[in-house]
């Protein structure tokens, strides 16, 4: 086109020059003159043509060129217009426990890997995203998440396969996002990963959010592999979960109520016993072990006691489990503090003779407040990676973010649960009916990708003892922590 108007523009030049002369040279000057032009127009457009087509070809080249990535954030290759992405991930947890009481054994101290998680996920065609990642950590490996999500509206996300229940909110949080070592009681109580199908999204520009799904189902804090028969369900039951959640003022001009987020999440089911006592039963229980943050048991239902020809007399689930949890959140600036409650309400049965089955409802109870400081000014989230204002280099100036954090949680047992003496669904000589913990702790953020977390933790009990009140239990942790 550029290359036209300056021809267009000579020619207007020489117009004034050329029209005496064709006048006089006659119409024969005047048609070769007209010869001249037409050739020259059409050479033009022939060649803007040419220009047109080199145009379209480096465009065709640019978009189907892949672009590849490698920075803090992990390793991605993806194409040009963004719509397909395949990105490596993972995390590397090295911790240690330490316990400084008189009554933890001490083969519980102990160095462990406690995650190893390559992860490959990424988008297809703009709307699809997956996740997949394996866990080599603790000794075992398993599939942790493999799902696909459909974002076809923001308000409606369809998701399925195995990933975290919609239901506790320290639970939902990654493990590079959660502030303590270990994750307090109330993520004893809920469900971790599951395998089912979800829907989801945000309305009211983020301001409310939802979820619900329908899942196999999980024993109180674990994943589907930890199920009797790993990654299935084991009862012939589904569990509905789900979960709203509230930031009335995201997008608000106040600074000061932007981090503020409130809301409840749940699941239920019934597991009634077969005739048999198989799905559930004494040898099937559906019921879950639960432990301190130094991962030490301190309530269990009891186990089978029979010997020779006597029914098995092992507590089982038999009916309902309600799950719920009011949560809340509130950051700003460099300060954050997270609250959560949870309940799980379990039907158990118990066969404590040939004649005698023993059937009621436990309520187990567990809550926490935590709170979190960075002494280096950097700004407190509930999700996303911590980027210090300076990192940490050896000859270099910097030395990365430091954060303070608190936590006060508790885990009360339901006097149900130990009533009946010698028939009763836990034994009290061994199981506590309460544990209280306060923990501290100190963590480093080197740079966006490491850190060192040091967190002490004092447990206090009531009951667990043949007499009197368990032990306190004092444990030092540590994990060292590289995540991209």
């Amino acid at each position: 086109m550029q290359l036209r108007r300056t021809w267009g523009v000579a020619l207007l030049a020489l117009a004034p020059l050329t029209a005496p002369h064709a006048q006089s040279a006659g119409s024969s000057d005047t048609a070769a003159l007209q010869k001249k032009l037409d050739e020259q127009e059409q050479r033009l457009k022939v060649l803007e043509r040419k220009l047109e087509l080199n145009d379209e070809a480096a465009q065709a080249a640019a978009q189907s060129t892949a672009v590849a990535k490698a920075g803090p954030s992990g390793f991605s290759i993806q194409s040009a217009d963004g719509a397909n992405v395949v990105r490596l991930k993972g995390n590397l947890a090295v911790d240690g426990r330490y316990f400084i009481d008189s009554t933890t054994p001490v083969t519980a101290d102990t160095w462990l890997l406690r995650n190893v998680r390559p992860t490959i996920e990424g988008t297809l065609n703009g709307i699809y995203d997956f996740r997949f990642t394996p866990e080599f950590g603790g000794g075992r490996s398993y599939i942790l998440d493999a799902y696909v999500a459909a974002r076809f509206r923001p308000w409606f996300v369809v998701q399925a396969g195995k990933f975290k229940g919609p239901v506790g909110l320290e639970r939902l949080q990654g493990d590079g996002d959660v502030r303590f070592v270990e994750r307090g009681y109330p993520s004893n109580l809920l469900p971790n990963r599951d395998i089912g199908l979800q829907v989801s999204g945000d309305v009211w520009g983020g301001r409310l959010s939802y979820a619900v799904g329908y899942f196999d189902g999980t024993l109180d804090g674990k994943n589907t592999d930890n199920n009797t028969n790993a990654d299935v369900d084991v009862d012939g039951r589904r569990d509905w979960a789900g979960r709203l959640f509230a930031q009335p003022f995201l997008q608000s001009d106040n600074f000061y109520l932007r981090g503020l987020g409130f809301g409840i999440g749940g699941s239920y089911t019934n597991s009634s016993s077969t005739a048999d006592k198989t799905v559930p039963g004494p040898t099937n229980t559906l019921l879950t072990t639960y432990v301190t943050t130094g991962q030490q048991s301190v309530f269990g239902f009891r186990s089978n006691t029979a010997t020779g020809t006597a029914p098995n007399n092992a507590t089982y689930a038999d009916g309902k489990r309600l799950r719920w949890s009011p949560q809340a959140y509130y950051y700003v600036g460099s300060f954050g503090v997270l609250g959560e409650y949870a309940v799980v309400s379990q039907d158990v049965s118990r066969q404590v003779s040939a004649t005698v089955t023993r059937s009621d409802t436990v309520d187990i109870k567990a809550w926490q407040v935590a709170t979190y400081f960075f002494l280096t000014g950097e700004e407190e989230t509930y999700r996303g990676t911590v980027v210090p204002n300076s990192n940490f280099a050896i000859g270099k100036p910097g030395w990365g973010a430091f954060e303070l954090v608190a936590r006060y949680n508790r885990l009360d047992i339901d006097d149900a649960a130990f009533a009946g003496g010698a028939n009763s669904f836990a034994n009290a000589t061994s199981a506590v009916r309460r544990a209280s913990a306060y923990d501290i702790g100190a963590t480093w953020y080197l740079n966006r990708n490491v850190k060192w977390l040091l967190n002490y933790e004092l447990t206090k009990f009531d009951g667990g003892a043949a007499s009197g009140d368990r032990g306190d239990e004092k444990v030092l942790l540590t994990r060292f922590y590289l995540q991209f």
